[in-house]
């Protein structure tokens, strides 16, 4: 499986040709999977480990608790069973993914009220699990911080200057789901075709996901491959680039098709939860492909927010009628 595990620790304290050498890697590593795994992060992984025993807590609740918070795809809150198939993003016509989510978003306004309205809104915070919220907003800023470093990473490693992609993070969106996906003893078979989460890409520039591993988890595509289990390190990031990053650099770099395997009948009490940020840019970015040599396909521009409002409307599963 060429998804290569990444050492951080070079780009951040190496000299000049040790960054080279890692951001030839990850140019390498992009252009196959699209899909990394990174150690030397920083992020303590307490802190990934408090997140899950909190969340735990709420998606334990009944579903009448929940309630209140339920949301449709693309809003802050949770999302139920049977809210969102991933598959349809890419004309997959899935059943529903076998999960549950509580979904978080930017949030700091920008002062322009369309803007606001649509991507800056207020976090909902589950009053009955006080301490997911000052665990969550800690991870957060890391995960700012650290999807920073990998923009200024795959800039140097695109050939183009460290903020060729964070001149268009000043003011950026992101989301950010605990995902649960519940064992096989509660959900029962899965239909045909059904998944934890379909087959896809993500939308957006970087993805950076802290999982668990287990006989139902993460698959990756290559075409050299085709569907593989991902590899694991409970230290390490799994790291991938998203439709509009596939898109700045002419496909140059692919989008990383992945999914998440149903619940395993030979392990019908295996649960699993993911913690998956999602990062973006700036409202209104103008994203053209960079030139060949370094892109391969020439698309034309596109507004970052339009297309990722597309995208996101694509996954949604409208409710019974």
């Amino acid at each position: 499986m060429p998804v290569p595990t990444i050492d951080l620790g070079p780009w951040f304290s190496g000299d000049a040709a040790a960054r080279g050498r890692v951001a030839a890697r990850v140019d390498e590593a992009l252009q196959s999977a699209g899909f990394l795994l990174v150690t030397g992060h920083g992020v303590d992984p307490a802190l990934r480990s408090g997140i899950r025993s909190a969340a735990r807590e709420f998606f334990a609740l009944p579903e009448p608790v929940k309630q209140p918070y339920a949301v449709t795809v693309g809003e802050r809150g949770w999302l139920g069973p049977g809210a969102e198939a991933n598959g349809y993003a890419e004309g997959t016509q899935t059943p529903p993914d076998l999960k549950e989510s509580f979904s978080f978003a930017a949030y700091e306004p920008t002062g322009v009220a369309a803007v606001d309205a649509e991507w800056f809104l207020p976090n909902r915070w589950p009053a009955e699990v006080p301490g997911l919220r000052p665990l969550v907003e800690t991870y957060l800023a890391e995960m700012r911080r650290l999807s920073d470093l990998l923009l200024e990473l795959l800039g140097v490693a695109l050939g183009q200057e460290a903020d060729f992609f964070t001149a268009h993070t000043g003011h950026p969106t992101w989301g950010f789901n605990i995902n649960w996906y519940p064992a096989h003893d509660v959900t029962g078979a899965p239909e045909p075709g059904q998944f934890r989460i379909g087959p896809h890409t993500d939308f957006g520039t970087v993805t950076v996901l802290d999982r668990e591993d287990g006989e139902g988890g993460l698959q990756v595509y290559t075409d050299e491959e085709g569907w593989q289990s991902a590899p694991y390190d409970p230290a390490a990031f799994t790291v991938n680039i998203g439709d509009l990053m596939a898109r700045w650099t002419g496909d140059r770099w692919r989008s990383g098709r992945h999914r998440v395997l149903p619940p395993p009948a030979s392990s019908p009490a295996e649960e699993l939860m993911s913690l998956v940020y999602f990062y973006e840019c700036d409202p209104g970015t103008q994203v053209s492909s960079v030139p060949a040599p370094a892109g391969r396909v020439g698309y034309g521009p596109v507004d970052s927010h339009v297309y990722l409002r597309g995208k996101l409307d694509a996954i949604s599963v409208p409710p019974p009628a």
